[in-house]
């Protein structure tokens, strides 16, 4: 556990903090500020609940349901049932951190005191993240509208003590003996309260943050991996040049192009256009090489705008209805999930397109047909080697399910609640799908590497020097494990480590000491 302490307050959050928590397991505080707003929205709701006029969340019911007046004596009941009907998820669990930033973003919300929940509802929230109680929670059950609702219910379910989650311990049991266990008391909810906790983005947005933070590594170690294979073709740098990405002033491709200049600075394989042997000489690279900062960059210029529709979000108390500073409650469509289901969308179109750049240079690089001089699948004695062929065939069967998870789920809608949620966003859908091309995305990356780096060093062995960077990515991922040129072995182990070499962020981090940051 990450001895960190995030500080929720009444202004939302961080992605860092998400990122804290969600996967370092670092502890929640709730500030003072939070408590004191958190108190003070609950009088107002207290007020609302004690008058005999019918106000949506409070003193009705549902959805399509919100016609129904509650009597005082069945509120409690209410609330209760909201939870325990909402938690209709199937399929099998979602992740352990997907579950715990879709908690603190829910409690994030509630702390800026427009939710109406009471401040003891918010610290046992927060008890839960500390504890390590994670809820067990489904693949299906969320629209994106109102929020992530089936998600949010079976998290709401272990705070009330049923339902089953996973303990520190990683063993999933009854939500009641986890409590017990901890010291926690379950929660009896109030007015309002079973909606406040259901009533939000919280799973969505939280996915994308976390998407956010594993593409920022993957686009990095993707302009790596591009110079690398621009070396070991032998291409030229001269279209890295920053005249020439100025006067199309995009900023991530300034950004691509320059991390790439700096990786092929010193190298001794670029700029052989005119004398590789067997070759006429070639006045431009391929597309795939000579197009990678444009590429590249146009993804990462898609995911700062993400990063800005993510902030906002963090920022948002998003719940229904919500409670005004003047001390109105006023139902709103706030919890719809659009803003966020079309940037994870866009986010998975960009992923897609950036594997296929990749697959195609690594196919490049095995073809001796075009890699200038390579042997065929970068083999050691091809016919009775194979080399690197099925590598190629398993990146290509990830680039075709790329472009599979790159169908947008947000154009998508399907109505529910008797119509009365006749628009939905399918936020939900769009961020399960992102997270699997991000994983994608991290091996189709990987076989790059492990393709261009086999080439840097059969190039080497020709005389041709390979640049510092190239060198100490080289050296890095053979020593993580991914062995070098030679006859055919086992590929798999290979494939692995320089997967976990890339998702990790070592690739970046084993060139850095020599190109400096790279952004």
């Amino acid at each position: 556990m990450d001895m960190h302490t995030v500080v929720v307050g009444t202004s939302g959050t961080t992605a860092e903090d998400v990122v804290a928590v969600a996967r370092h397991g670092a502890r929640v505080e709730l500030s003072a500020a939070a408590v004191d707003a958190l108190a003070a929205a609950r009088l107002i709701v207290d007020a609302l609940a004690a008058k005999p006029e019918p106000v949506y969340g409070v003193s009705t019911g549902f959805g399509a349901l919100a016609s129904r007046h509650i009597s005082h004596e069945l509120r409690g009941r209410l609330q209760r049932n909201i939870v325990r009907s909402h938690a209709a998820g199937m399929g099998p669990r979602v992740e352990r951190e997907v579950v715990r930033a879709l908690m603190f973003l829910r409690l994030k919300t509630v702390a800026s005191g427009h939710t109406g929940v009471r401040p003891e509802v918010a610290q046992t929230m927060a008890d839960l993240l500390n504890a390590g109680i994670t809820p067990v929670v489904h693949e299906y059950g969320s629209l994106g509208c109102s929020g992530d609702l089936a998600p949010l219910s079976h998290c709401a379910l272990t705070l009330m003590g049923e339902g089953d989650a996973e303990g520190p311990d990683g063993t999933v049991r009854p939500a009641g003996e986890l409590l017990a266990a901890h010291g926690i008391t379950p929660v009896e909810l109030a007015e309002k309260e079973g909606l406040a906790l259901l009533n939000g983005t919280d799973g969505m947005l939280g996915m994308l943050v976390m998407a956010l933070a594993d593409l920022k590594n993957l686009y990095t170690s993707a302009d790596i991996t591009a110079a690398l294979s621009l070396e070991a073709l032998l291409g030229t740098d001269k279209v890295l040049a920053p005249e020439l990405h100025a006067i199309r002033p995009h900023p991530g491709q300034g950004v691509s192009a320059d991390n790439m200049l700096r990786v092929l600075a010193g190298s001794g394989l670029t700029g052989r256009h005119a004398d590789v042997t067997g070759d006429a000489p070639r006045v431009q690279d391929a597309y795939s090489v000579r197009c990678a900062p444009q590429v590249n960059g146009a993804g990462r210029d898609t995911l700062d705008y993400a990063a800005v529709v993510a902030g906002r979000e963090l920022a948002s108390s998003v719940d229904n209805p919500v409670v005004l500073p003047d001390g109105r409650v006023e139902s709103n469509g706030n919890f719809h999930g659009a803003p966020v289901a079309y940037v994870l969308d866009f986010l998975a179109i960009v992923a897609a397109d950036l594997g296929s750049i990749c697959e195609r240079r690594t196919d490049r690089l095995l073809d001796k047909n075009r890699s200038h001089g390579l042997p065929p699948f970068l083999a050691d004695d091809a016919g009775v080697d194979s080399g690197l062929m099925i590598a190629q065939y398993t990146q290509a069967a990830l680039v075709s399910e790329m472009k599979r998870l790159a169908v947008p789920a947000s154009a998508d809608s399907i109505p529910s609640s008797a119509m009365q949620e006749d628009h939905v966003s399918m936020g939900w859908s769009a961020a399960r799908k992102l997270r699997t091309a991000v994983d994608n995305l991290a091996r189709i990356v990987a076989v790059e590497l492990y393709a261009a780096t086999r080439a840097v060093e059969l190039r080497a062995a020709e005389g041709l020097v390979p640049g510092p960077a190239s060198q100490a990515a080289v050296a890095a991922l053979r020593a993580a494990g991914a062995e070098g040129p030679g006859p055919d072995r086992f590929l798999a182990p290979d494939l692995a480590a320089a997967d976990t070499f890339v998702r990790e962020g070592r690739l970046v981090a084993a060139v850095e000491p020599v190109t400096g940051p790279l952004a």
